[in-house]
């Protein structure tokens, strides 16, 4: 299996020639290894633009003794190529694994690092699991879970009356726990589940005869537990069969890559629950014009700008703790960046919980109209914002084996 390098990145100015360069080779090198979805459904949410934001947070950190390498490849959304790659790559000194979209995917990774003593950063999976019964000592989840995505979005909409739920969803570990952790949500509040469907994944590009089941089961609010290409795609088919006149169309698990597919047309009014926007606030906008030649002209998508806040702060656990005692030992890396506050130019301050979840505020955005976009990539308005303490699973509801009762 090809696995590509890119070119090593140093961590700092660049180093001068002759005796200077001859010096640098002799300093210790951390590899980071962005393993995500570089030709699938995921791609233009994680994929290329995760490898941007983690060489972004290399080259924010600066020199501090020690040269960076980013990595990256491709898990093609299969656990089994997935587990393989990332034993390759710790077995030959890479010590941090950073994205992973696909649950099933983190899952296996999550494993494989615990076994092995090394770093893994999740960012692109959004299975709550990672933190409850399958969380490790050398796991962090950083940008988002499906609980936090059924508590934002599905809770919002129950407010508002959509009290009955039918569920498309993907077929897998991710499908899963979004359609579970929402289903807690819409019963807790009174409302009731009718239904659901569940597709292959990721071998869906058809979501018809889905949409119709969705239909004959008179619910109000259409709950699509999926994401990215699959999620517009289910967008689509619903309003061809005129749903949208008869159903709310919740996307649980929505970006902006996602609306800009979409377009605003169809879009507009939906609602749904990120941590990042580019828009947000003076340091989402010096970041994302920082990164934004590199990333093909476009903003970060919350995984990617999660892929840089992730990479930045342990990259500074690493100085605090010297690279030598870092390459050593995983579990002392991570339970360093669990000591040390958070803080970077997408989330803001924040922290790491004891069972490893990355704690951050969360909004709930509205999809603006045509008329009140002022252009592209000017796609959302802030309909609310919730701390992460809210936002998140309580520590003690996760049975996670790490947290002491």
């Amino acid at each position: 299996m090809q696995i590509n390098r890119r070119g090593a990145l140093a961590a700092g100015a660049a180093l001068a020639a002759g005796a200077g360069a001859a010096r640098a080779q002799a300093r210790p090198t951390i590899r980071l290894g962005v393993l995500s979805d570089m030709s699938g459904p995921y791609r233009d949410a994680t994929g290329p633009g995760s490898v941007v934001m983690t060489q972004a947070a290399v080259a924010e950190f600066a020199a501090q003794g020690f040269q960076v390498e980013v990595l990256q490849a491709d898990h093609q959304n299969r656990p089994d190529v997935g587990a393989n790659l990332a034993r390759q790559w710790y077995d030959q000194g890479v010590d941090v694994i950073l994205d992973v979209p696909t649950s099933s995917v983190a899952l296996a990774i999550s494993g494989i690092a615990r076994e092995k003593n090394k770093v893994f950063l999740n960012s692109g999976a959004a299975t709550s699991d990672l933190t409850g019964p399958q969380c490790s000592p050398n796991t962090v989840h950083w940008t988002y879970d499906t609980y936090m995505l059924a508590k934002g979005t599905g809770a919002a909409i129950v407010r508002t009356g959509g009290d009955t739920w039918f569920f498309i969803t993907a077929d897998y570990a991710f499908g899963h726990a979004l359609q579970r952790d929402t289903t807690r949500f819409v019963e807790a509040a009174g409302g009731r589940v009718l239904g659901a469907a569940r597709y292959p994944f990721p071998a869906t590009t058809d979501f018809s005869a889905y949409v119709v089941q969705a239909r004959a089961s008179r619910a109000k609010v259409l709950g699509m537990a999926n994401a990215s290409t699959d999620t517009v795609n289910t967008i689509k088919a619903a309003r061809e069969f005129g749903l949208h006149r008869s159903m709310r169309l919740a996307a649980l698990l929505m970006g902006i890559v996602d609306v800009h597919a979409l377009g605003l047309d169809a879009g507009e009014g939906l609602l749904l629950t990120e941590s990042f926007y580019w828009d947000l606030n003076d340091r989402t906008r010096a970041l994302t014009r920082r990164v934004r030649a590199a990333n093909q002209n476009r903003p970060p998508a919350m995984v990617q700008a999660g892929c840089y806040g992730a990479a930045l702060h342990y990259l500074k656990a690493v100085a605090d703790m010297g690279p030598a005692a870092a390459k050593a030992d995983g579990r002392a890396v991570v339970a360093r960046m669990k000591a040390m506050p958070t803080d970077d130019d997408a989330f803001g301050p924040g922290r790491i919980r004891e069972d490893g979840r990355k704690l951050h505020p969360v909004y709930l955005f509205e999809v603006k109209g045509p008329r009140e976009s002022t252009g592209p990539w000017d796609y959302y308005k802030l309909a609310a914002t919730l701390s992460g303490e809210e936002a998140f699973r309580p520590l003690a509801e996760g049975n996670c084996p790490l947290v002491r009762s």
